[in-house]
């Protein structure tokens, strides 16, 4: 069995192995990267034969740390080791990755829809549908940029309604306000001035990463479409895209553990916002701008129509065409009964004061 995996911005970590009664047999571990001293490699390699084929992540890692420091206080390798493009942790998703159970992006084939313009309700119904799905073994990994013409505010699953929104200055400039199933902060959305997109894909994905490795994870594909446009940016912080005049785009996930399970991943990202209209709507304390660096929100939202000059259709097809470029990907279609089950969703819960007001 063989397995590879690159390190982010690291090195390339290659595992052959066999398995034998349900163990790991026959380890051997390669690469590109850096190891000092040389014995450290072969320690590497024994430390993980006999150890479960179903063994998750973090135990590999564990075995694999401490056969280094035994090794050394045993005096099998020379001084202390180095390990330089990569780390325990890439060997351990080496080596799940060799046996199936961890997967890269080549892996999958994506689906991309285009379900046109919806309530904003609808996408917050098909969120949890479409998860639902992947989790039951029904759909596969799926793409889905989101369209809608009724102003809304999109609240994260354990916010406070009341402390999040200014429930008047809502109703005065029409605004819908609807709460997602994934955490996170608020999103303030007009048709035109934000994109949207929720990514649903198999927690082998990120299998062995951490909550904020994950989200740098599946933001990297994003950061290229940026590059397209002519945006500069990084991910900073646990969650957010930024660009050096400012965020550019804050994302979110909810992860199921029922049947196959399954990784919701959205992100939303300023086009051209209505900061002044965002400030009555949403209560943004100073608390919240607190670690920003700024004094105002209108400082701390940077559109990209500013930094690309091109319209809003123009960069989201941007996006896509770099989607496809990267990763296989066909185009799709919601099926009938996961509509209806959306708009079941929709009428009981994602329009449900119980629901958008759970926290209030």
């Amino acid at each position: 069995m063989h397995g590879e995996y690159k390190v982010p911005d690291g090195k390339l970590v290659v595992v052959d192995l066999d398995v034998r009664e349900g163990r790991l047999a026959d380890v051997r571990v390669s690469g590109d990267f850096f190891l000092e001293p040389d014995d450290a490699l072969e320690v590497l390699g024994e430390a993980l034969a006999g150890v479960a084929r179903d063994a998750p992540v973090a135990s590999l890692v564990q075995v694999l740390d401490d056969a280094l420091t035994l090794a050394q206080e045993q005096g099998r390798v020379a001084g202390p080791v180095a390990m330089v493009g990569f780390d325990t942790r890439a060997v351990a998703v080496a080596v799940r990755r060799a046996l199936g159970l961890s997967t890269g992006w080549s892996d999958h084939e994506f689906t991309l829809l285009d379900p046109g313009v919806l309530p904003p309700a609808m996408h917050t119904a098909l969120d949890q549908v479409l998860t639902e799905e992947l989790a039951a073994g029904r759909r596969g990994p799926t793409l889905r940029f989101w369209e809608w013409q009724e102003p809304a505010v999109i609240i994260g699953s354990f916010q406070s309604l009341a402390n999040e929104v200014d429930a008047e200055a809502a109703a005065r400039h029409g605004v819908t306000v609807v709460r997602r199933v994934s955490g996170g902060g608020a999103m303030f959305m007009e048709a035109g001035n934000c994109i949207t997109f929720s990514l649903v894909v198999p927690p082998s994905l990120v299998d062995g990463m951490s909550f904020e490795d994950s989200y740098t994870f599946l933001n990297q594909w994003v950061l290229g479409a940026l590059a397209d446009v002519g945006v500069r940016a990084t991910t900073t912080g646990l969650n957010d895209i930024a660009s050096p005049a400012g965020k550019l785009a804050g994302s979110a996930q909810k992860r199921l553990a029922s049947g196959g399970g399954a990784v919701l991943h959205h992100v939303t990202m300023s086009y051209d916002i209505d900061a002044d209209k965002m400030l009555e709507v949403l209560r943004i304390g100073r608390e919240k701008m607190s670690d920003k660096g700024t004094r105002s929100a209108n400082k701390r939202v940077d559109p990209v129509r500013s930094q690309t000059q091109l319209p809003r259709e123009q960069v989201i097809a941007a996006f896509v065409a770099h989607f496809r470029a990267r990763y296989r990907t066909v185009d799709g279609a919601l099926r009938p009964e996961e509509l209806e089950r959306a708009r079941e969703l929709v009428a009981t819960k994602f329009t449900d004061p119980a629901w958008t007001a759970r926290v209030p």
